[in-house]
């Protein structure tokens, strides 16, 4: 027997605020019954069935493969919004606090582009009682070992085959009778990476900006560190706060303190892929992550980030040049990738080539135009367009009879790094505009190799700039408008309607 909280029944819905708040109002019921329900649990009360709460759902149905023609700038240039055709399309939705401008964009659009109503009701997807602890809930470490041991057979927990990536992946078949999806991610696919966020970063997902920039250097970070304290010295910022591991909360001169800021803690330990986020309003701030070396950490990022929903991510790093004429110091901008990283694979074939995104490369390219002060052949002098590949061996010079160079020549690849091309690889996935732009800090093919005493003169050198050219990017992009950034490049035949 199952031990449910009150059924809340489907109800349809005309405005998109009134659609939001059911959502808002079936979520917290039914968190609110796992929280009580795991009170009583860990109290030693024997409950009355196996506790079930279920995550809220909306759904659309629509006979007609045509949209409303609503001649306004924000429908005619956006790529999503809208469903492939008729039929009946359904998504599950969580975490409404965090999502709450999100989801209601998503509702205006959809209500806006076929003009019928929305239906909101309480879906059968349990939610797995992991997800419903609060932010700073540590329930089970209250618990003897047997009592943790027999939660499975009173609660539902984490079930992976809920949360694959089938439909981003393309590779989703609704059965006979079901619908098809409203968004990439089922809600209990969106908890769990809100929880890997939390655990990967030390940081809580809430403080994640819009536009996100990766690096592999900690150099990078310890400048975006810098210029985040010097920006909330500045009571004219137009930053608010600054967020570091372990939720550490700083904010602009002359703003109050936030209600969470006190809880914020230094961990006695970085976490693996430590995130920063300067926060500006509407999330269109930056944040920036550590991501390590490697693809396995760089799509393991990427997988989880992917759920927020940012309008871009941009990788920043270093990479070995390919080319003679290359010095270092020089900038590489991406527009290709050769995928030697694998880990991709099995998601995303090789065959499917990987475009670059005008609107970044050319804000990009503007950006460091900017901020090193050069036009036309000076710049292109310090800066080349090309194909970088990525391998997952990081050694990859050592390997006997120089096949990876044949192939990296064959290839016409310019540079060389282990998460570049997979970071842009899961944007294509994910539908998330994605850019990379890398500086050249050796080169093995022709004996400039890293050596202790150069490689710190040239991270001195360049670090700061590289990055301020990355964040004036941001900037630029943001002036230009997010409609402009979700690019019908990155959309499928029949692709889902939300962002």
């Amino acid at each position: 027997m199952s031990y449910l909280p009150a059924f809340i029944a489907p109800i349809r819905y005309t405005d998109p605020a009134a659609a939001l708040a059911q959502v808002r109002a079936i979520y917290d019921q039914q968190i609110a019954h796992l929280r009580r329900a795991m009170q009583r649990y860990v109290a030693g009360d024997t409950l009355p069935g196996h506790v079930r709460a279920c995550y809220p759902f909306v759904r659309i149905h629509t006979d007609t493969v045509a949209r409303a023609t609503l001649e306004t700038p924000d429908t005619l240039q956006l790529s999503y919004g809208f469903v492939a055709g008729p039929g009946r399309f359904e998504t599950t939705l969580t975490r409404p606090d965090l999502y709450s401008d999100y989801y209601l964009e998503q509702f205006r659009l959809l209500m806006q582009n076929h003009e019928v109503a929305l239906e909101v009701g309480t879906s059968t997807q349990p939610i797995p009682i992991h997800f419903s602890f609060a932010e700073n809930d540590h329930i089970e470490g209250t618990m003897s070992t047997a009592r943790r041991l027999l939660m499975r057979d009173v609660f539902d927990l984490p079930d992976l085959a809920a949360m694959d990536d089938g439909i981003a992946n393309g590779t989703y078949e609704a059965r006979p009778g079901e619908p098809q999806p409203l968004a990439l991610f089922t809600a209990a696919r969106v908890d769990y990476s809100l929880q890997r966020l939390r655990h990967y970063t030390g940081t809580s997902p809430q403080w994640f900006q819009n536009f996100v920039l990766f690096t592999n250097y900690q150099f990078y970070i310890d400048e975006f560190v810098r210029l985040g304290h010097a920006e909330m010295a500045d009571p004219d910022s137009e930053y608010s706060a600054f967020v570091e591991p372990g939720n550490v909360v700083t904010r602009r001169a002359g703003l109050d303190a936030g209600s969470d800021d006190a809880l914020g803690a230094v961990p006695p330990r970085l976490p693996q892929m430590p995130a920063y986020h300067l926060l500006r309003k509407g999330r269109s701030g930056i944040t920036m992550v550590n991501i390590g070396v490697g693809p396995a950490n760089a799509k393991n990022i990427t997988d989880h980030v992917a759920v927020l929903r940012p309008h871009a991510w941009i990788m920043l790093g270093h990479c070995a040049g390919l080319r003679n004429s290359q010095q270092l110091g020089d900038y590489v901008l991406a527009h290709g990738y050769v995928r030697e990283d694998h880990v991709l694979d099995e998601e995303l074939p090789l065959w499917v080539p990987i475009p670059a995104l005008a609107e970044i490369q050319v804000a990009l390219e503007a950006a460091v135009s900017e901020v090193t002060q050069l036009k036309g052949p000076e710049l292109k002098r310090i800066m080349r367009t090309g194909t970088v590949a990525s391998t997952d061996n990081r050694n990859w010079e050592l390997l006997p009879g120089n096949q990876p160079q044949r192939r990296f020549s064959q290839s016409r690849a310019i540079a060389l790094d282990m998460e570049s091309a997979t970071i842009a690889a899961n944007g294509f996935r994910f539908r998330v505009p994605y850019g990379t732009l890398l500086c050249v800090s050796d080169k093995p093919l022709h004996g400039e190799i890293k050596l202790p005493g150069m490689a710190n003169q040239f991270y001195r050198d360049r670090v700061d700039q590289h990055l301020r050219i990355g964040m004036r990017a941001v900037e630029l992009l943001r002036a230009e408008g997010v409609t402009q950034l979700h690019s019908r490049k990155l959309r499928s035949f029949s692709e889902v309607a939300f962002q």
